[in-house]
Parts: structure tokens; C-alpha cells; sequence
């Protein structure tokens, strides 16, 4: 009688339990369980593990159901990210993660962290369970029933020796890099800003009809409310950084299109989020990125996007081909309505004054925001 190595029983479980999508970065002790995972779910290829968290936060906002397969030293990435946004808006996400650090470990680098993890994640209060034999795997049904059911992470730390007697088939041979010629022609112009964030959400605002918006971190998020609070506005509160990541899960979910108004000190915090937008390219999604070359939450201290750096640039490298750098509200207006329709991302670099509009606080908690949104979004 054929015998399940620990590799399917896993892809067996995660079928069971209706995941759709997996967002991964690899580990050497998951080498044979990652091809199969891409051969039977969508796949996200994380360049950085905090990523994932924003993009499966998107995905179940969305209606889906992630999951995170990761190597254990990306917790120590992620931690702020899964108390900031996962716990304090109550979204799920099971992780399944390599624990390094513990058994057989040759690298010392792997030590420091892999011993104390488990301390760290109960300092944390986040739920985790062991995992040390293929017997235990069956644990992963309760894992990921638990995140599910209580709207919490819960990560399951795998030891390696799960997979030691496995009799899955090695790795595929690696690809070379594919030949080819990339030829960039861009000629940007930053003029001085002639409006301010507030002015360019209004014409933002202005032009939707039942569009997603996610709103970047602090200030904008207030004044997105003030302009036109609505249900199918998500407001996010914390987790800098991740707001187009968010915006990405959600696009990939959902028919409706998403515009995400992130900013520079965001994008330039987690530029990775580009390269996943480029490579999944979802014809409905949009980043308003609105640039004042400030912080302008914590003090309008100076980001890089004052004398160094283009936004547009930067978007365009990363291989979002719909670009465009924008001054004025009707300039603003005429790119979205002319790039609304038209195939793959849009990323618009918005160069606005460093000003913030003294508006109050959003009076609504966190839970109010995620389950009124999630009815919104889930209704059509």
C-alpha cells in the first residue's frame, strides 16, 4: 500500500481545508515540498517575508483563504506586521514554518533566533504548536481550523526531522537566468507640487464608483474618511509599509478594481511590493502614490524622494509598465480614467505639497473597519 510522504500529506491537508493561495519563501528542509505546493496552488514567490503578510491579509479581506509556507528566521521579520495588522484587526493566517535552529542545525547563524523562538511568539501572544514527527502533521487541520475560526495567526513550527524519511522526489534542476535585452526609455520631470494629498484624494474620490480603496497609515487615512468615508474604503492603521501589499491580495481576490493610496516614506519602506505587482501584473489594481518627499505622519521629517530618488523611476524598474508622474488634479483625473480600463497595474507617482488637512480621527475601531469592509467587498 502506497504510504503519503510527509511532502503530500501536507499538500493533502492544505486541499482539505480549501486553502487558495500560498505565499512562500524558501528553506532547504522545504525544498521538496515547495515544487508541489506551486504545481497545486496559486503561488506568491515572497522576496521578503512581511510582504506575505500584507498580500494573505489582502487575500482573506478578499474573500480567499492563505496560507504562509516560510523558513523560521522570517518571524523575526514579520512580528511587528502580525501584531500590527493580523491581531489588531483579527485576521487569520496559519503559517507553516521550517524550524531552524533546533535539530541538526549546522549554520550558527540559524541558532540565536531558532532557540528562543518559541518565547519570543508566547512574549508576543501569538499561537504556535510544534510539530516533530510526520505522525504529527495531522496537527495542521487543527492549525489551521484555529486561525480560521478565531481570526488569529497560528504558525506551526515544523522541526526538520518531519521530513526525513521522506520519499518525495528530489527538486527539479534549476533554470539558468532567461536571455534577453530589457530597454528602458523614460524621461521623467518633477515639477514643484501645486496640490496637496487632500486635494489629490478628493479627485481620487471623485472619479470612483464601487472600486476597493486602501488607504496608507495615519493622516491619509483620516482624510480619506473625512473626504468620503465608505464601507469600501479599508483603512489601515498600522503595519507601515504594507498597504500596497494589502491592495495586491485584494486585487488577486477580487473582479473589482483596487486602488491603493500609498505614499513615498510607505513605498520606499518596502519597495519589494513593486517587483510582486509587476511579476502578477493584476489588470485592476492601481497605486496612487502620493509623494511629499515627507514623513507625513510622525513630523514631516525628509524621505529620499526629496532630491534622490523617482517614484515613477523606481516603478518602472521594478517592471510596472503603466506609469505615469502627476502634478495636478486634472492631470490626476485624465491618467486614471485613460488607464483604468486598459491592461495590468497603474502606478502613479503624485507629487503633492508636504501638508497634512487637520482633520479628527476616524471613529470607528479596527474590528468595525475590517467586518464592515469585508461585507462590502464580499456582497457583490
Amino acid at each position: 500500500m502506497y504510504r503519503l510522504s510527509p511532502e503530500e500529506q501536507v499538500i493533502e491537508i492544505l486541499r482539505s481545508q480549501k486553502i487558495d493561495l500560498a505565499a512562500v519563501l524558501p528553506c532547504d528542509r522545504l525544498k521538496r515540498l515547495l515544487p508541489l505546493i506551486e504545481r497545486k496552488f496559486p503561488t506568491i514567490k515572497l522576496t521578503r517575508e512581511e510582504n506575505g503578510i500584507g498580500i494573505c491579509a489582502g487575500c482573506y479581506l478578499g474573500g480567499g483563504r492563505p496560507v504562509m509556507i516560510i523558513q523560521s528566521t522570517g518571524l523575526g521579520n514579520m512580528l511587528n506586521a502580525l501584531l500590527s495588522l493580523n491581531f489588531v484587526y483579527q485576521i487569520p493566517l496559519p503559517i507553516i514554518a521550517s524550524w531552524r535552529g533546533v535539530y541538526k542545525e549546522k549554520i550558527p547563524a540559524q541558532l540565536p533566533l531558532g532557540q528562543v523562538l518559541p518565547l519570543i511568539l508566547d512574549a508576543s501572544k501569538i499561537k504556535y504548536t510544534i510539530i516533530e514527527s510526520s505522525n504529527e502533521l495531522d496537527l495542521l487541520n487543527n492549525i489551521i481550523t484555529d486561525a480560521y475560526e478565531l481570526h488569529r495567526p497560528h504558525i506551526a513550527l515544523i522541526m526538520p526531522s518531519v521530513w526525513e524519511e521522506s520519499n518525495c522526489p528530489p527538486p527539479p534542476e534549476p533554470k539558468a537566468i532567461s536571455p534577453g535585452r530589457t530597454v528602458l526609455r523614460l524621461s521623467t520631470q518633477t515639477n514643484s507640487p501645486t496640490i496637496s494629498r487632500y486635494q489629490a484624494i478628493e479627485s481620487i474620490v471623485s472619479a470612483i464608483d464601487d472600486e476597493i480603496i486602501v488607504s496608507n497609515i495615519g493622516v491619509p487615512c483620516k482624510e480619506l474618511y473625512h473626504i468620503k468615508d465608505r464601507a469600501l474604503n479599508f483603512y489601515m492603521l498600522g503595519s507601515m509599509g504594507l498597504a500596497s501589499s494589502i491592495g495586491l491580495g485584494l486585487a488577486l481576490m477580487q473582479n473589482r478594481h483596487v486602488v491603493v493610496i500609498d505614499g513615498d516614506g510607505s513605498l520606499l519602506m518596502n519597495p519589494n511590493i513593486l517587483t510582486q505587482i509587476a511579476v502578477h501584473s493584476p489588470d485592476n489594481l492601481t497605486i496612487a502614490a502620493m509623494n511629499n518627499a515627507t514623513y507625513g505622519s510622525t513630523g514631516d521629517q525628509q524621505t529620499l524622494t526629496h532630491s534622490h530618488i523617482d517614484l515613477e523611476l523606481m516603478a518602472r524598474g521594478h517592471g510596472i509598465l503603466s506609469t505615469a508622474k502627476i502634478h495636478t488634479k486634472d492631470k490626476l483625473l485624465e491618467v486614471y480614467k485613460k488607464y483604468r480600463h486598459r491592461p495590468g497595474p497603474l502606478f502613479m507617482d503624485i507629487i503633492i505639497k508636504p501638508k497634512n488637512e487637520p482633520v479628527a480621527d476616524i471613529p470607528l475601531s479596527l474590528l468595525e473597519i475590517r467586518e464592515r469592509f469585508m461585507r462590502a467587498v464580499q456582497s457583490a
